[in-house]
Protein backbone atom coordinates (compact mmCIF):
# COMPACT_ATOMS: atom_id res chain seq x y z
CA UNK A 1 0.00 0.00 0.00
CA UNK A 2 3.15 2.13 0.52
CA UNK A 3 3.53 1.98 -2.58
CA UNK A 4 1.08 3.08 -4.44
CA UNK A 5 0.48 5.60 -2.14
CA UNK A 6 3.83 6.55 -3.65
CA UNK A 7 2.32 6.20 -7.21
CA UNK A 8 -0.16 8.57 -6.47
CA UNK A 9 1.41 11.22 -4.74
CA UNK A 10 -0.56 14.51 -4.63
CA UNK A 11 -3.03 12.75 -5.87
CA UNK A 12 -3.89 10.60 -2.50
CA UNK A 13 -7.04 12.14 -0.40
CA UNK A 14 -6.24 13.08 3.88
CA UNK A 15 -7.98 9.51 4.61
CA UNK A 16 -5.57 6.69 3.96
CA UNK A 17 -8.87 4.04 3.99
CA UNK A 18 -9.85 5.26 0.22
CA UNK A 19 -7.98 4.69 -2.83
CA UNK A 20 -8.00 5.39 -6.50
CA UNK A 21 -10.41 4.05 -8.05
CA UNK A 22 -12.88 4.10 -11.27
CA UNK A 23 -14.18 7.74 -11.98
CA UNK A 24 -18.18 9.21 -12.11
CA UNK A 25 -18.18 8.67 -16.04
CA UNK A 26 -21.68 9.95 -15.89
CA UNK A 27 -20.19 13.14 -15.39
CA UNK A 28 -18.39 13.32 -18.78
CA UNK A 29 -21.25 11.54 -20.23
CA UNK A 30 -23.58 14.32 -19.68
CA UNK A 31 -21.18 17.18 -20.60
CA UNK A 32 -19.80 15.56 -23.77
CA UNK A 33 -23.96 15.17 -25.10
CA UNK A 34 -24.55 19.13 -23.65
CA UNK A 35 -21.67 20.25 -25.57
CA UNK A 36 -22.51 17.91 -28.91
CA UNK A 37 -26.22 19.86 -28.50
CA UNK A 38 -24.88 23.49 -28.15
CA UNK A 39 -22.79 22.40 -31.24
CA UNK A 40 -25.76 21.09 -33.12
CA UNK A 41 -27.87 24.17 -32.58
CA UNK A 42 -25.54 26.54 -33.23
CA UNK A 43 -24.42 25.48 -36.59
CA UNK A 44 -28.69 25.68 -37.01
CA UNK A 45 -28.73 29.35 -36.08
CA UNK A 46 -25.52 30.48 -36.46
CA UNK A 47 -25.75 32.05 -40.42
CA UNK A 48 -29.10 33.52 -39.76
CA UNK A 49 -27.49 35.25 -36.62
CA UNK A 50 -24.80 36.16 -39.09
CA UNK A 51 -27.00 37.64 -41.66
CA UNK A 52 -29.09 39.40 -38.71
CA UNK A 53 -25.77 41.15 -37.93
CA UNK A 54 -24.63 41.60 -41.58
CA UNK A 55 -27.54 43.22 -42.07
CA UNK A 56 -27.97 45.24 -38.45
CA UNK A 57 -24.65 46.33 -38.73
CA UNK A 58 -23.23 46.22 -42.13
CA UNK A 59 -20.59 43.79 -40.59
CA UNK A 60 -19.31 40.72 -42.87
CA UNK A 61 -19.85 37.57 -40.73
CA UNK A 62 -19.89 34.27 -42.37
CA UNK A 63 -22.46 31.64 -41.84
CA UNK A 64 -20.25 29.42 -40.33
CA UNK A 65 -18.32 32.01 -37.79
CA UNK A 66 -20.70 31.49 -34.57
CA UNK A 67 -20.66 27.95 -35.18
CA UNK A 68 -16.43 27.95 -35.15
CA UNK A 69 -16.15 30.04 -32.52
CA UNK A 70 -18.58 27.61 -30.30
CA UNK A 71 -16.41 24.70 -31.96
CA UNK A 72 -12.82 26.24 -31.13
CA UNK A 73 -14.75 27.05 -27.29
CA UNK A 74 -15.87 23.94 -27.08
CA UNK A 75 -12.36 22.39 -27.70
CA UNK A 76 -10.70 24.44 -25.30
CA UNK A 77 -12.98 23.24 -22.96
CA UNK A 78 -12.49 19.95 -23.24
CA UNK A 79 -8.84 20.54 -22.85
CA UNK A 80 -9.40 22.24 -19.95
CA UNK A 81 -11.70 19.47 -18.34
CA UNK A 82 -9.15 16.78 -19.41
CA UNK A 83 -6.25 18.77 -17.57
CA UNK A 84 -8.41 19.56 -14.14
CA UNK A 85 -8.99 15.54 -14.30
CA UNK A 86 -5.57 14.60 -14.64
CA UNK A 87 -3.74 17.07 -12.28
CA UNK A 88 -3.46 16.58 -9.30
CA UNK A 89 -5.86 17.89 -7.59
CA UNK A 90 -3.68 19.43 -4.60
CA UNK A 91 -2.14 22.18 -6.76
CA UNK A 92 -5.28 23.57 -7.25
CA UNK A 93 -7.20 22.98 -3.85
CA UNK A 94 -4.12 23.29 -1.53
CA UNK A 95 -1.12 25.07 -3.38
CA UNK A 96 -2.73 27.75 -5.72
CA UNK A 97 -6.46 28.53 -4.48
CA UNK A 98 -5.80 31.76 -2.92
CA UNK A 99 -3.73 32.40 -6.10
CA UNK A 100 -6.55 31.98 -8.36
CA UNK A 101 -8.95 33.80 -6.40
CA UNK A 102 -6.89 36.94 -6.19
CA UNK A 103 -5.65 37.02 -9.81
CA UNK A 104 -9.32 37.06 -10.53
CA UNK A 105 -10.35 39.80 -8.25
CA UNK A 106 -7.12 41.81 -9.24
CA UNK A 107 -8.41 40.95 -13.22
CA UNK A 108 -11.68 42.18 -12.44
CA UNK A 109 -10.47 45.12 -10.75
CA UNK A 110 -8.00 45.98 -13.51
CA UNK A 111 -10.71 45.74 -16.44
CA UNK A 112 -12.46 48.51 -15.10
CA UNK A 113 -9.69 50.73 -14.54
CA UNK A 114 -8.33 50.15 -17.86
CA UNK A 115 -12.02 50.69 -19.64
CA UNK A 116 -13.32 53.48 -17.13
CA UNK A 117 -9.77 55.33 -16.49
CA UNK A 118 -7.83 54.82 -19.04
CA UNK A 119 -9.99 54.57 -21.66
CA UNK A 120 -8.43 51.80 -23.41
CA UNK A 121 -10.10 49.97 -26.67
CA UNK A 122 -9.18 46.24 -24.71
CA UNK A 123 -11.69 46.83 -22.06
CA UNK A 124 -14.38 49.28 -23.98
CA UNK A 125 -17.75 49.02 -22.48
CA UNK A 126 -20.64 46.97 -23.75
CA UNK A 127 -24.16 48.97 -22.49
CA UNK A 128 -22.44 50.99 -20.02
CA UNK A 129 -20.92 47.93 -17.97
CA UNK A 130 -17.57 46.34 -17.69
CA UNK A 131 -17.09 42.84 -18.65
CA UNK A 132 -14.66 41.66 -21.33
CA UNK A 133 -11.20 42.35 -22.17
CA UNK A 134 -11.66 42.35 -25.62
CA UNK A 135 -8.61 40.44 -27.77
CA UNK A 136 -9.05 41.29 -31.19
CA UNK A 137 -9.19 37.62 -33.20
CA UNK A 138 -8.72 35.83 -30.23
CA UNK A 139 -12.01 36.58 -28.81
CA UNK A 140 -12.82 37.94 -25.54
CA UNK A 141 -12.22 36.78 -21.90
CA UNK A 142 -14.76 37.67 -18.96
CA UNK A 143 -12.42 38.09 -15.64
CA UNK A 144 -15.76 36.91 -13.73
CA UNK A 145 -15.58 33.77 -14.49
CA UNK A 146 -12.02 32.97 -12.99
CA UNK A 147 -13.28 35.13 -10.38
CA UNK A 148 -15.94 32.13 -9.55
CA UNK A 149 -13.22 29.61 -10.34
CA UNK A 150 -11.20 31.24 -7.88
CA UNK A 151 -14.00 31.94 -5.08
CA UNK A 152 -15.18 28.01 -5.50
CA UNK A 153 -11.23 26.97 -4.55
CA UNK A 154 -10.75 29.31 -2.00
CA UNK A 155 -14.08 29.33 -0.02
CA UNK A 156 -14.15 25.79 -0.14
CA UNK A 157 -10.79 25.37 1.32
CA UNK A 158 -11.14 27.53 3.79
CA UNK A 159 -14.77 26.34 4.69
CA UNK A 160 -12.99 22.89 4.89
CA UNK A 161 -10.24 23.64 7.30
CA UNK A 162 -12.38 25.97 9.81
CA UNK A 163 -15.09 22.51 9.58
CA UNK A 164 -11.87 20.46 10.59
CA UNK A 165 -11.00 22.82 13.51
CA UNK A 166 -14.38 22.38 14.91
CA UNK A 167 -14.55 26.26 14.21
CA UNK A 168 -17.30 26.47 11.32
CA UNK A 169 -19.76 28.35 13.43
CA UNK A 170 -17.35 31.12 14.54
CA UNK A 171 -18.49 34.23 13.88
CA UNK A 172 -13.96 36.08 14.82
CA UNK A 173 -12.15 33.00 12.52
CA UNK A 174 -14.97 31.77 10.38
CA UNK A 175 -17.33 34.56 9.27
CA UNK A 176 -15.81 37.87 9.17
CA UNK A 177 -13.22 36.84 6.88
CA UNK A 178 -15.31 34.98 4.72
CA UNK A 179 -17.78 38.18 4.23
CA UNK A 180 -14.43 40.47 3.72
CA UNK A 181 -13.33 38.52 1.23
CA UNK A 182 -17.08 37.79 -0.67
CA UNK A 183 -18.06 41.54 -0.03
CA UNK A 184 -14.60 42.43 -2.12
CA UNK A 185 -15.43 39.94 -5.31
CA UNK A 186 -19.10 40.68 -4.73
CA UNK A 187 -18.22 44.64 -5.17
CA UNK A 188 -16.34 43.67 -7.99
CA UNK A 189 -18.69 42.51 -9.42
CA UNK A 190 -21.94 43.68 -9.10
CA UNK A 191 -21.15 47.31 -8.16
CA UNK A 192 -17.90 48.44 -10.70
CA UNK A 193 -18.96 45.64 -13.51
CA UNK A 194 -22.72 46.10 -12.92
CA UNK A 195 -23.16 41.95 -13.68
CA UNK A 196 -26.02 40.95 -10.74
CA UNK A 197 -26.00 37.96 -12.24
CA UNK A 198 -22.83 37.01 -12.11
CA UNK A 199 -22.80 38.00 -8.70
CA UNK A 200 -25.84 35.98 -7.84
CA UNK A 201 -24.50 32.85 -8.96
CA UNK A 202 -21.13 33.49 -7.30
CA UNK A 203 -23.10 33.43 -4.22
CA UNK A 204 -25.04 30.38 -4.84
CA UNK A 205 -21.86 29.01 -4.58
CA UNK A 206 -20.59 30.40 -1.66
CA UNK A 207 -23.89 29.80 0.06
CA UNK A 208 -24.12 25.68 -1.09
CA UNK A 209 -21.02 25.56 0.45
CA UNK A 210 -21.93 27.05 3.92
CA UNK A 211 -25.39 24.89 3.68
CA UNK A 212 -22.80 21.70 3.14
CA UNK A 213 -20.34 22.65 5.72
CA UNK A 214 -22.87 21.81 8.60
CA UNK A 215 -23.06 25.67 9.79
CA UNK A 216 -25.74 25.62 12.05
CA UNK A 217 -29.04 27.29 10.05
CA UNK A 218 -29.66 30.01 12.30
CA UNK A 219 -26.58 31.49 11.33
CA UNK A 220 -27.16 31.01 7.39
CA UNK A 221 -30.64 32.36 8.20
CA UNK A 222 -28.82 35.21 8.83
CA UNK A 223 -26.41 35.69 6.05
CA UNK A 224 -29.20 35.17 3.90
CA UNK A 225 -31.39 38.23 5.30
CA UNK A 226 -28.09 40.29 5.03
CA UNK A 227 -27.80 38.75 1.11
CA UNK A 228 -30.98 39.77 0.66
CA UNK A 229 -31.13 43.41 1.41
CA UNK A 230 -28.17 43.98 -0.04
CA UNK A 231 -29.72 42.18 -3.17
CA UNK A 232 -32.70 44.53 -3.09
CA UNK A 233 -30.64 47.44 -2.64
CA UNK A 234 -28.50 46.40 -5.98
CA UNK A 235 -32.34 46.50 -7.50
CA UNK A 236 -33.22 49.77 -6.71
CA UNK A 237 -30.49 51.52 -7.35
CA UNK A 238 -30.17 50.37 -10.64
CA UNK A 239 -33.05 51.86 -12.79
CA UNK A 240 -32.72 49.03 -15.82
CA UNK A 241 -32.98 46.19 -12.68
CA UNK A 242 -35.94 47.74 -11.74
CA UNK A 243 -37.51 47.82 -14.65
CA UNK A 244 -36.67 43.96 -14.97
CA UNK A 245 -38.24 43.45 -12.06
CA UNK A 246 -41.80 45.20 -12.47
CA UNK A 247 -41.53 43.38 -15.61
CA UNK A 248 -41.94 40.54 -13.65
CA UNK A 249 -44.76 41.25 -11.06
CA UNK A 250 -46.34 42.38 -14.07
CA UNK A 251 -46.08 39.02 -15.54
CA UNK A 252 -49.52 38.66 -18.28
CA UNK A 253 -50.91 41.77 -17.91
CA UNK A 254 -48.14 44.12 -18.95
CA UNK A 255 -49.50 43.45 -22.43
CA UNK A 256 -49.40 47.05 -23.40
CA UNK A 257 -45.41 47.65 -22.78
CA UNK A 258 -43.15 47.73 -25.48
CA UNK A 259 -39.67 48.21 -23.00
CA UNK A 260 -37.11 45.45 -24.13
CA UNK A 261 -36.81 43.19 -21.14
CA UNK A 262 -41.22 42.61 -21.77
CA UNK A 263 -40.41 41.86 -25.45
CA UNK A 264 -38.00 40.01 -24.25
CA UNK A 265 -39.88 37.74 -22.49
CA UNK A 266 -42.80 37.63 -24.86
CA UNK A 267 -40.70 36.34 -27.78
CA UNK A 268 -39.31 33.84 -25.19
CA UNK A 269 -42.53 32.44 -24.56
CA UNK A 270 -43.11 32.55 -28.33
CA UNK A 271 -39.99 30.41 -29.26
CA UNK A 272 -41.05 28.06 -26.58
CA UNK A 273 -44.43 27.65 -27.56
CA UNK A 274 -44.41 27.23 -30.70
CA UNK A 275 -42.12 24.46 -30.50
CA UNK A 276 -45.24 22.26 -29.35
CA UNK A 277 -44.64 18.96 -27.84
CA UNK A 278 -41.58 18.00 -30.96
CA UNK A 279 -40.43 21.10 -32.54
CA UNK A 280 -40.10 22.78 -35.73
CA UNK A 281 -36.64 21.09 -36.23
CA UNK A 282 -32.79 21.55 -36.73
CA UNK A 283 -32.40 24.63 -38.97
CA UNK A 284 -35.92 26.06 -39.20
CA UNK A 285 -36.28 28.25 -36.14
CA UNK A 286 -38.06 32.03 -36.67
CA UNK A 287 -37.22 33.49 -33.71
CA UNK A 288 -33.37 33.47 -33.98
CA UNK A 289 -33.55 35.43 -37.44
CA UNK A 290 -33.61 38.53 -35.43
CA UNK A 291 -37.00 38.45 -32.77
CA UNK A 292 -35.62 36.84 -30.12
CA UNK A 293 -32.64 38.94 -28.65
CA UNK A 294 -29.68 36.89 -27.60
CA UNK A 295 -30.79 34.38 -29.00
CA UNK A 296 -27.47 32.23 -28.97
CA UNK A 297 -26.25 33.44 -25.81
CA UNK A 298 -28.95 33.39 -22.57
CA UNK A 299 -32.27 32.70 -25.32
CA UNK A 300 -30.44 29.13 -25.92
CA UNK A 301 -32.92 27.60 -23.95
CA UNK A 302 -35.99 29.46 -25.54
CA UNK A 303 -34.28 28.42 -29.47
CA UNK A 304 -34.08 24.85 -28.36
CA UNK A 305 -37.40 24.79 -27.08
CA UNK A 306 -38.71 26.01 -30.58
CA UNK A 307 -35.86 23.48 -32.54
CA UNK A 308 -36.74 20.55 -29.83
CA UNK A 309 -40.28 21.22 -28.71
CA UNK A 310 -41.48 20.38 -25.15
CA UNK A 311 -39.97 16.42 -25.22
CA UNK A 312 -36.26 17.89 -26.51
CA UNK A 313 -36.46 20.73 -23.33
CA UNK A 314 -37.22 17.67 -20.72
CA UNK A 315 -34.30 15.42 -22.37
CA UNK A 316 -32.20 18.54 -22.08
CA UNK A 317 -33.05 19.18 -18.41
CA UNK A 318 -32.82 15.17 -17.81
CA UNK A 319 -29.20 15.68 -18.74
CA UNK A 320 -28.51 18.58 -16.58
CA UNK A 321 -30.08 17.10 -13.52
CA UNK A 322 -27.99 13.38 -14.66
CA UNK A 323 -24.84 15.79 -13.90
CA UNK A 324 -26.29 17.37 -10.76
CA UNK A 325 -26.98 14.49 -9.20
CA UNK A 326 -23.67 12.72 -9.85
CA UNK A 327 -21.90 15.73 -8.45
CA UNK A 328 -24.34 15.16 -5.36
CA UNK A 329 -23.74 11.35 -5.33
CA UNK A 330 -20.02 12.04 -5.60
CA UNK A 331 -19.82 14.88 -2.62
CA UNK A 332 -22.01 12.46 -0.68
CA UNK A 333 -19.04 10.26 -0.74
CA UNK A 334 -15.70 12.54 -0.36
CA UNK A 335 -14.41 11.89 3.09
CA UNK A 336 -12.10 15.05 3.00
CA UNK A 337 -14.55 18.22 4.00
CA UNK A 338 -12.97 21.06 2.14
CA UNK A 339 -12.70 18.53 -1.06
CA UNK A 340 -17.18 17.66 -0.18
CA UNK A 341 -16.89 21.20 -0.32
CA UNK A 342 -15.39 22.32 -3.40
CA UNK A 343 -17.66 19.55 -5.30
CA UNK A 344 -20.88 21.05 -3.76
CA UNK A 345 -19.95 24.19 -4.81
CA UNK A 346 -19.47 23.28 -8.48
CA UNK A 347 -23.16 21.84 -8.01
CA UNK A 348 -24.29 25.06 -6.99
CA UNK A 349 -22.87 26.80 -9.78
CA UNK A 350 -23.93 24.78 -12.53
CA UNK A 351 -27.26 24.68 -10.84
CA UNK A 352 -28.05 28.45 -10.24
CA UNK A 353 -27.57 29.01 -14.26
CA UNK A 354 -29.50 26.12 -15.17
CA UNK A 355 -32.13 27.43 -12.79
CA UNK A 356 -31.46 31.10 -13.43
CA UNK A 357 -31.94 30.71 -16.91
CA UNK A 358 -34.66 28.47 -17.69
CA UNK A 359 -36.86 30.65 -14.52
CA UNK A 360 -35.97 33.51 -16.90
CA UNK A 361 -36.97 31.75 -20.40
CA UNK A 362 -39.78 30.70 -19.29
CA UNK A 363 -41.04 33.91 -17.74
CA UNK A 364 -40.76 32.25 -13.91
CA UNK A 365 -38.12 34.82 -12.50
CA UNK A 366 -36.79 38.11 -14.03
CA UNK A 367 -34.28 38.30 -16.63
CA UNK A 368 -30.60 38.19 -14.77
CA UNK A 369 -28.45 37.59 -18.44
CA UNK A 370 -27.21 34.13 -16.97
CA UNK A 371 -25.38 32.00 -19.93
CA UNK A 372 -27.12 28.68 -20.10
CA UNK A 373 -23.91 26.35 -18.91
CA UNK A 374 -22.47 24.87 -22.25
CA UNK A 375 -25.13 25.14 -24.17
CA UNK A 376 -25.10 29.06 -25.04
CA UNK A 377 -22.81 31.00 -27.25
CA UNK A 378 -19.34 32.33 -25.46
CA UNK A 379 -15.77 30.54 -24.35
CA UNK A 380 -15.03 32.07 -20.89
CA UNK A 381 -17.83 30.57 -19.46
CA UNK A 382 -18.02 27.43 -20.65
CA UNK A 383 -13.89 27.07 -20.12
CA UNK A 384 -14.42 27.55 -16.26
CA UNK A 385 -17.43 25.62 -15.52
CA UNK A 386 -16.01 22.67 -17.61
CA UNK A 387 -12.56 23.18 -15.26
CA UNK A 388 -14.67 22.93 -12.23
CA UNK A 389 -16.55 19.91 -13.76
CA UNK A 390 -13.23 18.24 -14.43
CA UNK A 391 -11.80 18.86 -10.73
CA UNK A 392 -15.01 17.43 -9.92
CA UNK A 393 -14.08 14.21 -12.32
CA UNK A 394 -11.10 13.84 -10.49
CA UNK A 395 -12.42 14.00 -7.30
CA UNK A 396 -15.02 11.14 -7.77
CA UNK A 397 -12.08 8.85 -8.25
CA UNK A 398 -11.29 8.77 -4.34
CA UNK A 399 -15.06 8.97 -2.94
CA UNK A 400 -16.19 5.88 -0.26
CA UNK A 401 -18.28 2.89 -1.52
CA UNK A 402 -21.12 4.78 0.63
CA UNK A 403 -22.30 7.90 1.81
CA UNK A 404 -19.81 9.58 4.05
CA UNK A 405 -21.54 10.23 7.76
CA UNK A 406 -21.45 13.50 9.72
CA UNK A 407 -19.73 12.23 11.92
CA UNK A 408 -16.72 10.87 10.49
CA UNK A 409 -15.91 14.21 8.96
CA UNK A 410 -15.92 15.91 11.77
CA UNK A 411 -13.78 13.68 13.64
CA UNK A 412 -11.74 12.74 10.45
CA UNK A 413 -8.71 15.34 11.81
CA UNK A 414 -8.50 12.39 14.26
CA UNK A 415 -8.08 9.91 11.69
CA UNK A 416 -11.46 8.44 12.32
CA UNK A 417 -12.49 5.96 10.04
CA UNK A 418 -15.98 5.28 10.82
CA UNK A 419 -18.63 5.58 7.94
CA UNK A 420 -16.03 5.63 5.68
CA UNK A 421 -16.84 2.78 3.30
CA UNK A 422 -14.72 0.26 1.27
CA UNK A 423 -13.85 1.55 -1.99
CA UNK A 424 -15.13 -0.23 -4.85
CA UNK A 425 -11.85 -1.58 -6.15
CA UNK A 426 -10.75 -2.46 -2.62
CA UNK A 427 -8.80 -5.34 -2.38
CA UNK A 428 -9.45 -8.37 -0.55
CA UNK A 429 -5.87 -8.60 1.86
CA UNK A 430 -7.17 -5.28 3.83
CA UNK A 431 -5.34 -1.79 3.05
Amino acid sequence: MRRSQRAVGLEVTASPSIRRHRPKYQIILAVGLLLLLGLIVMYAIGPQRANLLNYAYGSSYSDTFFFNKQLISAVISIVAFAACAIIPYKLFTEKHAKHIFVIGLALCFLLVFMGAVLNLEIASDTNGAYRWFYLGSLGSFQPAELLKLGSLLFVSGFLGTRAKQGKINDIQETLMPLAVALGVALFAVVVLQKDLGTGIALLAIVMTMLVASGMKWSIIGKVAGVLVAAGLVFVISAPHRMERVMTFIQGDSNTNSVDENSYHIAQARIAIGSGGLFGLGIGKSVQSTGYLPEAINDSIFAIMGETFGFFGLVAILALFTLLLMSLLRVAARLPDMGLRLLVVGVFGWVGSHVILNVAAMTGVAPLTGIPLPLLSYGGTSMLFIAASLGLAFQLSRYTSHKPIEEGALQNESSSSRRGIGRTRHASRSGL
